[in-house]
């Protein structure tokens, strides 16, 4: 099973939407017997690389609202984060440009690390509040999931990747992407947005019995000796 995901990594549910969708295949077993694919999205290409404002004065800006109205909205967001273990640290949150952080993960996608790279540069805006438009930055985070620091720097100082980037772009243009996250299964079905888990769930599930996938058994007591969860097993 193949699943891309469009997303970006200011995109607070697309985090949020990446826990739902790993919860799912972990809950149905097809965790083993799928490949995610990381597809590059910008909600806003025109954001300065880095900025002074603070994410309430960014989304205050951006709305035409106050600052009071801007906490207000990121009040949910925050929980729902927390519903699937992420602890959104919006207080110190930085707006970024993130066009150079797609292709960092174009070039971490090139080396194997593609899975490693997204979830340390979500981790590293939402979480560790640290700023995705610096370079430095980008090059530490690189480091942390074992890139070459010499090779990132060159890349990140050069225009590489930046094709692939907007090739994906123009893609999520072409198959009506509207919005991040946006969830491909197989080039079938389409999911739109952090939704429920079970939305998740019932979509891999639908998938894999099209393409006659089997999930894989969750193994339970000691010395190999086993039983599928849930008192039953689809074999």
């Amino acid at each position: 099973m193949k699943i891309e995901i469009w997303s970006d990594y200011v995109c607070p549910f697309c985090y949020i939407g990446k826990r739902q969708l790993e919860k799912a295949l972990q809950d149905t077993g097809f965790s083993e017997q799928t490949e995610v694919i990381f597809k590059s999205y910008q909600l806003d290409p025109n954001t300065p690389a880095t900025s002074d404002l603070s994410m309430y004065e960014a989304l205050a800006k951006k709305f035409g609202s106050t600052i009071e109205a801007a906490k207000a909205q990121t009040v949910g967001v925050a929980g729902r984060a927390k519903e699937v273990g992420l602890d959104f640290d919006f207080e110190n949150m930085k707006p970024a440009n993130t066009f150079k952080s797609h292709r960092l993960a174009k070039y971490a996608e090139a080396e194997g690390k593609a899975a490693e790279m997204t979830e340390r540069l979500l981790r590293a805006h939402f979480i560790e509040a640290k700023q995705l438009g610096l370079t430095e930055v980008l090059v530490e985070l690189a480091a942390e999931v074992g890139l070459n620091r010499e090779r990132v720097l060159d890349v990140l100082n050069s225009d590489i990747y930046s094709s692939e980037v907007l090739a994906d772009i123009q893609e999520a243009s072409q198959i009506g992407v509207r919005g991040v996250p946006f969830f491909v299964l197989n080039r079938k079905y389409a999911i739109s947005g952090a939704q429920p888990q079970e939305l998740f769930e019932e979509t891999i599930r639908k998938v894999a019995a099209e393409e006659g996938i089997q999930p894989t058994l969750k193994m339970m007591g000691a010395e190999g000796t086993g039983i599928c969860e849930d008192g039953k097993c689809e074999l």
